[in-house]
């Protein structure tokens, strides 16, 4: 696949969006019409990448204030931008545990998600042998939710922006190891890089810290505990106040779990879009965005390792 560096995208990001083709679409769930946006493939069956938005956004927030569109584009894979319910996604993680207006009672999302697939699947669109998921916040805790409960639907997952609790991480029992791809702020005031509760009043208590995440991710894929490489990542931006560092594992061929340590970086997703629609009361809620990194990409560039 013929890469372009994703700087030179976004400068162009108005005309490849409005050029890319997607189109609304609806699954019933249980009863439940369920909504999604497929961003379609020129060839297919083709890769396949779940985008889940976080708690309070849509679809439509991932479609344009992400680079997922840009990247799926440029390198020929199919993306799908579902909707969770109240803008919500239901994980394992209990009510208590979520900030805000959790999902209607009895939604079930781990079903939402795979239907989604099998229909893409059978639409000649997603080949199943590269079918991945991804994640903001809650999304993120649903991705790594799926990563759980459907490990043999999914060649690779990447969570961004959130840590287990007890509760997520007691739930968690996958069929076979998945690669995982974490990307945490040290200064996120939501999801805190050190677990507990963070800062911001909208925060919830309980969460674990990265470390630990990361070591959990680490033992069910049998990887070694300790860090096989530490690499600090070029400060491309100097003026977004945070760097990244990419923190690798010892694992078995095929079963890679990687954490990006953004240091000073909030609860945001890394890229060269801005991610809200009111930067500045967005940096002062959830903390800087990094830029020296794009996430998107950097989330690609790992699934594309994995079939």
């Amino acid at each position: 696949m013929r890469r372009c560096p994703i700087g030179l995208l976004a400068l162009a990001g108005a005309l490849a969006l409005s050029g890319g083709p997607a189109a609304a679409d609806s699954l019933v769930i249980n009863g439940t019409t369920r909504t999604f946006t497929l961003q379609a493939p020129a060839a297919r069956p083709a890769p396949l990448v779940i985008v889940l938005h976080g708690k309070t956004q849509s679809s439509a927030d991932m479609i344009t204030r992400t680079s997922w569109p840009l990247i799926a584009r440029r390198d020929g894979f199919a993306a799908v931008y579902p909707d969770g319910l109240n803008h919500a996604w239901a994980e394992s993680r209990p009510d208590q545990r979520r900030a805000g207006n959790p999902p209607p009672e009895g939604t079930d999302d781990v079903a939402f998600i795979t239907q989604l697939i099998a229909k893409l699947v059978d639409d000649g669109i997603a080949d199943p042998r590269r079918i991945y998921v991804t994640g903001i916040s809650n999304g993120g805790a649903m991705a790594m939710t799926l990563a759980c409960e459907r490990a043999d639907l999914f060649a690779a997952a990447a969570s961004v922006v959130m840590n287990l609790t007890d509760e997520s991480a007691r739930a968690c029992r996958p069929g076979r190891p998945v690669p995982m791809l974490l990307m945490n702020g040290t200064v996120d005031p939501l999801i805190p890089y050190q677990g507990g509760r963070g800062t911001s009043y909208f925060a919830v208590d309980g969460f674990w810290s990265t470390e630990r995440t990361l070591e959990f991710w680490r033992r069910i894929d049998g990887c070694e505990t300790r860090d096989a490489a530490t690499t600090d990542l070029p400060d491309r931006n100097p003026s977004d106040q945070s760097t990244v560092t990419r923190i690798d594992s010892a694992c078995p061929q095929g079963r890679d779990v990687v954490l990006y340590r953004v240091n000073g970086g909030g609860h945001r997703m890394p890229g060269h879009f801005p991610d809200a629609h009111f930067t500045k009361l967005a940096a002062t809620l959830l903390g800087p965005q990094n830029g020296d990194i794009d996430g998107a990409d950097t989330i690609w560039a790992f699934f594309m390792r994995f079939p």
